[in-house]
């Protein structure tokens, strides 16, 4: 398995790159959100990456991020009748916060306007995946809608985090809420999330 490419950028299209990786090319398919993040060719790069091996070929799919390995994985793993090209034209249609959102919320209407999505599709998608989204996700969409300060993001990224670990919305953001109260605006995401653990 090949988990990431590290090396010299040698040829980047909107959908594929060439990675010269110690004197040896990989060519990887990426989504228009991985693209917008590369340096230019000759600079150097990291893409995660997902082997798709099928009988007639072994294909590489390269992504710019954690999140939208994850989200390609989700979707490919999870979803009927989503395979590999349905997913990167997802990832190159809507961000990974935007899409947990809209799938979080049931937005069918936002996920079918991405090509290579119809209705059907989009409901499937919903279907399968809401519960892997869960709260967090509208939560996270929510949050970037409104272009948090750096208190607030801080406050976001603690209440995601106690979120992941079981607590209830509201119950994880009154308790941030307080533990930032108590240690005051400075206190980092980890320091919030440790005084909210010994209240809750």
């Amino acid at each position: 398995m090949i988990t990431f490419l590290h090396g010299k950028l040698v040829e980047a299209l909107p959908t594929q790159v060439t990675v010269d990786v110690n004197g040896v090319g990989y060519e990887a398919l990426i989504p228009l959100s991985s693209f917008d993040k590369l340096p230019p060719p000759g600079g150097e790069v990291k893409l995660l990456t997902h082997l798709a091996v099928r009988e007639d070929a072994h294909v590489l799919y390269g992504f710019a991020t954690v999140a939208e390995r994850e989200l390609f994985r989700m979707l490919i793993n999870n979803v009927s009748g989503i395979g590999p090209k349905t997913a990167l034209n997802i990832l190159s249609g809507m961000n990974a916060v935007a899409f947990r959102g809209a799938v979080a919320n049931g937005d069918v209407k936002a996920l079918s306007q991405i090509s290579g999505v119809g209705k059907k599709s989009a409901e499937r998608i919903v279907v399968e995946l809401r519960d892997k989204v869960g709260a967090a996700g509208a939560w996270e969409a929510s949050s970037a809608a409104r272009s948090l300060s750096a208190a607030d993001q801080k406050i976001n990224d603690a209440v995601l985090a106690l979120m992941a670990l079981g607590f209830k919305q509201v119950e994880a953001h009154d308790t941030v809420r307080a533990a930032q109260t108590m240690l005051g605006e400075s206190a980092t995401v980890e320091a919030l999330v440790r005084a909210a653990l010994k209240k809750g």
